[in-house]
């Protein structure tokens, strides 16, 4: 699982060959911290079918604004450069976020 910022938010996520789900996560967001795990699980599992990465939205807020994440944590799912599901809330599960992956195929 790779980190992405403003600087490679394009490469990896809008011009990316596969579908591609973006956990945008923030350092003082308890659930984020405790689904990273999971999502790196997932991100393993599915390695052929999606490209999974990371946003940190301490660092990055210009990309929470565009992309209006109002909450953490938040993943957002981006198929031909367009985002074309997201999930978000604090109750979130790692089946939550594998069924997103699986909608992408």
């Amino acid at each position: 699982m790779i980190d992405v910022n403003k600087e490679t938010f394009n490469q990896e996520v809008l011009e990316a060959d596969k579908p591609v789900i973006v956990d945008f996560w923030g350092p003082s967001c308890v659930p984020c911290k405790q689904l990273m795990p999971d999502v790196e699980d997932l991100s393993e599992t599915y390695q052929d079918k999606v490209k999974i990465v990371k946003l940190n939205t301490a660092e990055n807020r210009r990309l929470c604004i565009n992309y209006r994440v109002m909450g953490l944590p938040a993943f957002l799912a981006f198929k031909d450069g367009e985002e074309v599901n997201r999930i978000s809330g604090g109750d979130l599960t790692k089946e939550n976020i594998e069924e997103l992956i699986l909608e992408q195929g």
